[in-house]
């Protein structure tokens, strides 16, 4: 995405004006500029520059006595699913802007942008044109914390080929949860696949080298392991490192990984490449920190088994859409490939911990469509389990492409604090679904169980979901809240009176 559209431009603006504000800038361009009548196309060096430009000029310096405008470049026929938001609000909460997102569709992925800016830009794609169409419509201009949203198509070359070939092909699910489907159905290891994939880091310059020609390579670590491998090779276009997803059982899992390292330093060989090659696994913050252990100590102990060097990147690294990091291992293959299963084993230990607490509750009648899933614990681990839940029907495509994936939420609130979540005249629950999109009901005639507590039921995509769960939970906090302030000034117990 480095090729520019400059519009809004004055009839007489000439190549050279143009030149003349990207030189002031100091923004690099990598051809001349092709200036017609209220418009010019340019190619900038690579994507950060081309977004850097987007970012200083739009709307920001005048030509002939007019704004230009400059945006992105894509072909009528690419302007399909994909568009890019910018200047959104630096700290702003991702549940506020995902409750936002899915206002208009089903939002299979969000990737944000690394740039310069104070303000955070994100890559986001709908799951079909109308839908983002209607996103572009309404988010253009749409004032968010004070901050104008910047909404433009980028190229959907993906979704175009779809159209050009008329052949349907797999959808992935949200981010990078979800995993292409290689080889035929038949062909996954019939032993327990684990749920949770393992995800690499490599650099870019051995991509080519992991797939092969024509996919030979790639197709043949995926038969011989029983994996499903995606090289996400068009993601984050001009990084240096692209990241592999692989699924499979853990066995299956550290073969292909091994397989990979391998192809890699085969191919630092031929290129003459000195640089040492590490191994390096991504893995959600969430399972970190019960990784490294308490003082280090499960890490310390991984490196002295395995005769590795292991580092794990910053918390400072981590952003909203990103969650993940790197865990970076140095030393042979053989040690290398070591250290991942013991990684591994520890980050599925902990995985598998925090969705311990889930239930399957039984059927209500044979041909139930809907099963009930009983999650126990606090918050943050209930929102984490929910987030399982939800990546796996997407990932399994349990639903078909045109539709969005809903979820039922029950959480159970004191009797007492139900009229604070419905407010006066149902004001509060109204904004509540006015912020999140989801449908929020707390039955007014329901009878308390047994411990005093009523039902809300809480309807709508997940990440809708998740903000109404969220801001009835800040609710219920001001309750508690309330109350030990009221006992406080009632003054203390009567037994403790002298």
């Amino acid at each position: 995405m480095n090729k520019l559209y400059i519009g809004n431009l004055n009839e007489n603006a000439v190549p050279s004006d143009l030149e003349s504000i990207f030189k002031d800038a100091k923004i690099p361009v990598s051809g001349p500029f092709l200036v017609k009548t209220g418009y010019a196309f340019v190619d900038c060096p690579d994507e950060s520059w081309a977004l850097k430009a987007i970012e200083t000029l739009s709307g920001k310096v005048e030509l002939h006595g007019k704004l230009i405008e400059v945006e992105h470049s894509v072909p009528k026929r690419q302007r399909i699913r994909k568009l890019q938001i910018r200047n959104i609000p630096p700290h702003l909460q991702w549940e506020v802007l995902d409750s936002l997102l899915v206002q208009y569709g089903v939002v299979e992925s969000c990737e944000q942008v690394n740039t310069d800016s104070e303000t955070a830009v994100v890559n986001v794609t709908y799951s079909s044109k109308d839908q983002a169409r209607q996103a572009l419509d309404k988010l253009n201009g749409f004032q968010l914390e004070n901050f104008t949203l910047k909404v433009a198509y980028i190229p959907d070359e993906m979704a175009a080929q779809q159209n050009a070939s008329q052949q349907p092909r797999g959808r992935r699910g949200f981010g990078q949860r979800g995993s292409s489907r290689q080889g035929s159905p038949g062909s996954v290891s019939k032993q327990k696949t684990c749920d949770l994939p393992l995800r690499l880091l490599v650099p870019t310059q051995f991509v080519g080298a992991i797939i092969g020609k024509e996919g030979a390579t790639i197709r043949n670590i995926t038969k011989q392991t029983q994996s499903k491998i995606d090289v996400h090779r068009k993601e984050n276009a001009g990084a240096a490192e692209k990241s592999i997803t692989i699924l499979s059982t853990p066995e299956g899992t550290s073969a292909a990984c091994k397989s990979i390292l391998e192809i890699m330093h085969k191919e630092a060989q031929d290129i003459k490449f000195t640089e040492e090659i590490p191994l390096k696994i991504l893995a959600h913050n969430n399972f970190v920190g019960r990784l490294i252990g308490k003082e280090g100590r499960n890490l310390k102990k991984i490196e002295q088994d395995t005769d590795t060097k292991i580092t794990i990147s910053p918390l400072q690294e981590l952003t909203l859409y990103n969650p993940e990091r790197t865990i970076t291992v140095k030393g042979s293959v053989e040690t290398c490939a070591k250290a991942e299963e013991e990684i591994m084993k520890k980050i599925r230990e902990s995985y598998e911990n925090d969705i311990a607490s889930m239930n399957i509750a039984p059927a209500e009648a044979p041909d139930a469509k809907v099963r009930m899933v009983i999650i126990t614990g606090p918050p943050e681990a209930q929102f984490k389990a929910q987030g399982r839940i939800y990546g796996k029907i997407k990932e399994e495509n349990f639903v078909s492409p045109k539709e969005e994936v809903k979820l039922e939420a029950h959480i159970r609130v004191p009797s007492f604090a139900a009229g604070r979540v419905i407010g006066k005249g149902g004001k509060t629950v109204n904004e509540l679904q006015n912020l999140s999109s989801a449908e929020v009901v707390v039955p007014r005639d329901q009878t308390p169980d047994e411990n005093d507590q009523v039902v809300v039921k809480i309807t709508g995509h997940f990440y809708a979901c998740q903000v109404a769960q969220r801001k009835i939970q800040e609710i219920l906090t001001q309750v508690k809240q309330h109350q030990q302030q009221k006992a406080l000034q009632s003054g203390p117990p009567q037994s403790r009176r002298k």
